[in-house]
């Protein structure tokens, strides 16, 4: 089983419920299947529409602490071994559950991070992300799939990590 972290950025913006019911909405398959556990959102500030949505659908609500990444705080929040980083709006495509499922169940130990397929992610996002392709990940960001300890000891590795990608898309609601 994984754990789902939410970030909404901007949770005072218009769209923001609306991205993050799109997002919830999509990881109940993944409840149902049994590989989606819990969810955390995460965002800069309490706003009581967010707290709302949280406790409507059993999700724990993280506020950030300072200029941290949000992984971090929310993994720990989180309560399974596995994390998987998502941005308000970020669905998952097609196939996504057993994908994943796989992909954790024949990680080995020292396999930390897993990196989805963000296309709608702008085009700076898109080349720093085949940049790390070639010298590592200094540090988490949305579509990624990561060990939760990791991120609990701290928002940025150690050492630069080289992600696994794993074949599932994400798509904006």
């Amino acid at each position: 089983m994984i754990s789902a972290l939410i970030h909404v950025a901007m949770p005072v913006g218009p769209d923001a419920v609306d991205q993050l019911a799109d997002t919830l909405g999509a990881l109940v398959e993944g409840v149902a299947a049994g590989l989606v556990g819990d969810a955390v959102i995460i965002a800069p500030a309490h706003d009581p529409s967010i707290d709302a949505v949280a406790e409507a659908t059993g999700a724990t609500f993280v506020v950030r602490s300072g200029g941290t990444p949000p992984w971090s705080d929310g993994a720990k929040a989180a309560r399974r071994e596995w994390v998987l980083c998502l941005e308000a709006g970020d669905v998952p495509a097609e196939g996504w559950i057993r994908t994943i499922d796989r992909f954790i169940g024949t990680a080995r130990p020292e396999l930390v991070l897993g990196r989805l397929r963000r296309p709608h992610a702008g085009l700076p996002s898109r080349l720093a992300a085949q940049g790390e392709s070639v010298i590592g990940v200094r540090a988490p960001r949305a579509g990624d799939l990561v060990r939760r300890d990791r991120l609990v000891a701290s928002a940025v590795f150690t050492t630069r990590l080289h992600p696994r990608r794993v074949n599932v898309r994400l798509n904006r609601g």
